[in-house]
């Protein structure tokens, strides 16, 4: 059966890949993959769990706002690894700190204390404005901590009764694939078949502040998570005020404002987090991705000690949470997004992007979403047009994306890139997809 399967999801990539060509704008469309892109495919198939869909592409090189295969061919990176490289692929200045950090010390576990952690905690901190930091790894670690920080808060400070805390979501929210965030999640693409859940976990709409004070009026209700932009649903944005309303209506009822910024943070929208456009300060912020630089996995928590302290020795931790390299990366990784202008750069670029999108045919492209350079665009599904379509032929044209829920595609490329490479990018897109009329 496995074997009948696997020759099933081969036969399928390689009549794709065949189909779409290898690049259009070089000459090769009618060009099957060759040997070294199909033998990477088959051997992930074949040793590799199948939790992914990637696009069929082999990569073996990133610099900048590009990548290339292992063919040589080059592309825009208009993924980023899901904003985790904000800074681009490679950045020099990231690659020379953790270069001379992993000649010194890469790991101390926090049995014992380092030279690094302490220095980079009090940066961000003084950075940020909070108390304190707590250094995790995955962005869904750091969301996950911040729900146990909330709970423990909710037992020792708001006088919740024990084991009834809550916590409220937003419906389309997406945090990671942990059994708590599979809880938490209205996608049964992410829940279904991980059963029994989380308990102590509510979804209310997004984008809807009616329905957030009636589940805040439950007192024992304790945080509200939400991303000030919806990543995963599709650049989804909410109402111009959201934000300030979700903050005085956790303050009027005493609950924990956590802003989820692991993807939306740290640049991506043209400010250093989506809710500075409202000059909101959460109770507790979720980072990652770009903290990293993508050069390896670094997340954090960052809250208030009224908040923080509320965990003691023994009740939480990470082997590698906190660790020399990774902090030495995160504090060089956020250095460069402050002193390299590279918010600002976000904004021009974004709205140079979204407005040349605009110009796209409406019965291709229904909308055209974003801030910054955190962008959605959707694309009106046919039986012989969709996004998963349009973005197999912008690989061939030199550009590489990736749909969200069937009929989105987030356009989300380094906040280094220029104009003259945006304008590059923005005409393999419009003659990608005008080619479909």
């Amino acid at each position: 059966e496995y074997k009948s399967y696997l020759s099933s999801m081969l036969r399928c990539l390689r009549g794709s890949c065949s189909r779409a060509g290898w690049s259009l704008s070089r000459g090769l469309a009618d060009a099957a993959p060759t040997p070294a892109q199909q033998g990477i495919i088959d051997r992930e198939l074949k040793f590799g769990a199948h939790n992914y869909h990637p696009i069929p592409v082999a990569l073996s090189r990133g610099q900048g706002v590009h990548v290339w295969d292992v063919d040589g061919n080059k592309y825009f990176d208009f993924l980023a690894g899901y904003s985790a490289m904000n800074q681009g692929h490679c950045h020099p200045r990231i690659l020379a700190a953790m270069t001379e950090q992993a000649k010194k010390l890469t790991l101390s576990s926090r049995a014992f204390h380092n030279d690094i952690l302490g220095e980079y905690e009090e940066y961000m901190c003084k950075l940020f404005g909070f108390d304190k930091l707590l250094p995790m790894n995955t962005g869904v670690e750091a969301c996950e901590t911040s729900i146990k920080l909330a709970r423990k808060w909710a037992y020792k400070v708001k006088g919740i009764p024990e084991s009834k805390a809550k916590s409220v979501f937003c419906v389309n929210n997406f945090w990671g694939r942990t059994l708590s965030a599979c809880s938490s999640s209205s996608d049964p693409t992410c829940y279904e078949g991980f059963g029994p859940f989380m308990p102590g976990f509510e979804l209310i709409p997004y984008n809807d502040l009616g329905a957030l004070e009636d589940a805040l009026q439950d007192f024992n209700v304790c945080s509200f998570m939400v991303e000030p932009i919806q990543g995963e649903a599709g650049v989804v944005l909410p109402d111009d005020g959201y934000l300030k309303g979700v903050r005085a209506l956790c303050d009027k009822y005493n609950v924990l404002f956590i802003a989820d910024e692991v993807q939306s943070g740290l640049g991506r929208t043209g400010k250093r987090m989506a809710v500075d456009w409202e000059n909101v300060r959460p109770d507790m912020f979720t980072i990652g991705k770009a903290l990293s630089g993508g050069f390896f996995p670094v997340s954090a928590v960052l809250a208030d000690d009224s908040v923080m302290l509320g965990i003691q020795p023994g009740e939480h931790g990470s082997t590698f949470g906190g660790n020399p390299l990774a902090c030495k990366i995160a504090q060089t990784a956020i250095d460069v997004l402050e002193t390299e202008g590279l918010y600002d750069n976000a904004v021009r670029m974004g709205e140079l992007l979204r407005s040349e999108l605009r110009k796209l045919p409406e019965d291709i492209v229904e909308v055209v979403r974003g801030r910054g350079l955190f962008n959605g665009v959707v694309i009106r599904e046919t039986e012989h047009f969709n996004a998963w379509k349009v973005c197999m032929k912008l690989r061939d044209a030199g550009l590489l994306a990736k749909p969200t829920h069937g009929h989105i595609i987030r356009f989300t490329p380094p906040l280094i890139i220029n104009q003259q490479e945006m304008e590059e990018a923005v005409e393999i897109v419009s003659r990608t997809i005008t080619s479909f009329i």
